[in-house]
């Protein structure tokens, strides 16, 4: 009897509610306080970066005034009439190796051409010999309109790039000349970037096509946390100095006092969840229990396929209401009874009693088996039983599960299914069997004919009273085999196309694959095809219903001969053989036509599927079904000279 579970203590929802919320609380808390932390190094590490990034830029700007300065200090001094001698050399010198920046200084006259002056100091430039880029003239002609000094755009030259500044020179309003500093961007970062913003930072000058002019880090490049821009002016055209900081190493007290909360969070986690535990140990399984109970119960109930637990004895110890629904007994008539069970069929008593001896034995086969039952109502029905053992918790064989499945229905349209085959059959006999009427009447006529001439002439010679004995007895004979032969053909009509239950009986395949052949010799002589048979010897009989074989040899015949309509006539040949396999007996039936395309062949068993135009697609669908119901299997493979070959085969009876 089923027992219902104790209804469960229930606590107040505030009870467990309450560590929880402090639990998640407390962990927010945690994970905001590391959040505000983070945000509060990032903002002083933004904060060191825009202060050190704007003192460079400031050092930057001062190194290029005070050379500007320098510049027109010593091109007031050349243009002043000192001229190359004196120590105006010197200075330039000693100006170029106070400023590793600048690469170089050229004068050039008020025309922009280089003058040749000062060794050293111009180069090996030819005097008169404009070959300035044209960043360089294009800031000439600015400072000499203006009368400031002005900066270039930036140039590459051979991979490294350079900017121009351009001091003009006048005297009493006429310009008469310039100073031209050639500034490295490589070489005035690595000259006026400190040592301990390089260690912080990576600092990159950039135009404004976002390329990289030239950088300094005395760092590795790793994840970027932060970047500050400013503009680059003087020299400007679009220059911008970017600061890269990168990630830094991790602050350790930082993270060893986080790590001691969440060590605390986790603690006092661990605390509750033991103490919530201890006090739930009890009720957390009796509410596993009831839940397991209610889940089984809620399966069982939804099952349609009936359950029946017995033990080792053969008594009912459990069934499930759908095994009770298709009994028509409740559970309180069926629980601890042993055999014989009300639902038993009395006419199936004994099939039924051997059926329940070899499922005690453990000897139910694995397909399971089928046994006739009875209703409350004495309704009979199907029932398809699989067994398997009961096993307790500890590993016990306590009995046998009973997985009991209602196949009346089933069994029902099986039925139906076979007799709607046998028809589909039967009508496909008739339909070749009037596409073969006129061969056949043919094959009967002849014989009739010739009775026909016989019994002519044997009364005409009666008549004429000059007819001897034997001849006479000789005619008569003639006359007998010709009847013989026409009643052969009859009888082979009247048995392929007569309609009947399946009779499954032992048969020889050879005489089988005779009567067939003799059904449609005549057609295939009208259409000029040679048939041959290779019938091998001592083959095992088979079981099967020899009109069904019949019609499956006449339809692949005669989709052999079809398919030679193209076929020269001297190749026309249908060629069946036997042979002995190992699981019994194989038939092919090989032709000589054009053969069947390969996405032809994967469809050529579906139903209404054909090759033919006027096909219905429905023989060689049939005669699968045929062979399949004799536990054979059909295929079809290409023949090598040429055609098909239609093979299948039959187990041995």
């Amino acid at each position: 009897m089923e027992t219902i579970p104790p209804r469960l203590p229930k606590l107040q929802p505030w009870y467990w509610a309450a560590p929880r919320i402090a639990i998640g609380l407390f962990v927010l808390a945690v994970i905001a306080l590391l959040w505000l932390l983070h945000r509060q190094e990032l903002e002083e590490q933004r904060a060191s970066l825009i202060g050190d990034t704007l003192w460079v830029e400031q050092n930057l700007q001062f190194n290029l005034s005070r050379s500007q300065e320098h510049l027109q200090q010593l091109g007031q001094n050349y243009f002043a009439g000192e001229g190359p001698g004196g120590n105006l050399g010197a200075r330039i010198r000693s100006f170029l190796l106070n400023n590793p920046g600048i690469a170089h200084v050229q004068i050039l006259d008020a025309d922009g051409l280089p003058l040749r002056r000062d060794p050293g100091v111009i180069g090996e430039t030819v005097v008169g010999e404009d070959l300035r880029p044209e960043p360089v003239r294009q800031a000439f002609r600015l400072s000499r309109s203006t009368g400031l000094p002005t900066f270039s755009a930036s140039q590459d030259i051979d991979g490294e790039w350079f900017f121009n500044l351009v001091v003009p020179h006048f005297r009493e309003g006429m310009h008469i000349g310039s100073l031209v500093a050639v500034y490295s961007i490589r070489k005035l970062l690595a000259d006026q970037v400190p040592w301990w913003f390089a260690q912080k930072y990576r600092l990159s000058v950039v135009d404004a096509n976002g390329l990289i002019l030239g950088s300094k880090s005395n760092i590795e490049a790793g994840e970027e946390t932060l970047r500050h821009r400013i503009p680059f002016d003087p020299p400007g055209h679009g220059l911008v100095l970017v600061a890269s900081a990168y990630q830094a190493e991790t602050n350790l007290a930082r993270n060893l006092l986080a790590l001691a909360i969440v060590a605390l969070g986790a603690g006092v986690v661990a605390s509750l969840w033991a103490q919530r535990r201890h006090m739930q140990k009890r009720l957390d399984a009796e509410q596993a229990l009831s839940n397991e109970y209610a889940f089984r119960k809620a399966m069982e109930d939804s099952l349609f396929t009936g359950l029946r637990a017995r033990d080792l004895e053969g008594r009912i110890i459990y069934v499930n209401p759908a095994f009770c629904r298709m009994t028509g007994f409740n559970a309180a008539d069926l629980v601890n009874r042993l055999p014989p069970m009300p639902y038993w069929a009395p006419e199936e008593h004994e099939a039924t009693q051997a059926a329940h001896q070899k499922s005690l034995a453990g000897q139910a086969p694995n397909e399971g088996v089928e046994l006739r039952f009875q209703r409350k109502n004495g309704e009979r029905f199907d029932a398809l039983i699989y067994e398997a053992p009961l096993i307790d918790a500890e590993g016990r064989h306590t009995g046998w599960m009973g997985s009991v499945v209602d196949i009346t229905e089933r069994k029902r349209a099986e039925e139906l299914a076979r007799q709607q085959q046998e028809k589909l059959q039967f009508t496909a006999r008739l339909v070749t069997m009037g596409e073969m009427a006129s061969t056949l009447a043919h094959e009967i006529n002849q014989p009739l004919s010739a009775i026909s001439s016989y019994t002519t002439g044997c009364l005409n010679r009666l008549e004429a009273g000059d007819l001897p004995r034997d001849e006479l007895r000789e005619t008569l004979g003639k006359l007998a085999r010709q009847a013989q032969r026409a009643g052969r053909v009859i009888r082979r009509i009247y048995d392929f196309v007569r309609r009947s239950e399946p009779q499954r009986a032992p048969c020889e395949i050879n005489i089988i694959v005779e009567d067939a052949v003799g059904l449609i010799e005549g057609d295939a002589r009208k259409r000029g095809v040679k048939i041959a048979a290779e019938l091998s010897g001592g083959l095992p009989p088979v079981r099967a219903d020899r009109v069904m074989l019949e019609q499956v040899l006449l339809n692949l015949m005669r989709n052999g001969i079809d398919a030679m309509q193209a076929t020269p006539m001297a190749d026309r040949e249908l060629l069946i053989r036997t042979d002995a396999v190992e699981e019994g007996i194989t038939v092919s039936v090989a032709d000589r036509g054009s053969g069947i395309a390969q996405e032809a062949a994967e469809r050529l068993f579906e139903p209404f599927f054909s090759t033919k135009p006027e096909g219905m697609g429905m023989g060689l669908n049939i005669c699968r079904s045929i062979v399949e119901s004799h536990k054979g299997r059909m295929w079809v493979e290409a023949n090598p000279p040429g055609g098909s070959i239609f093979r299948f085969t039959l187990p041995a009876a």
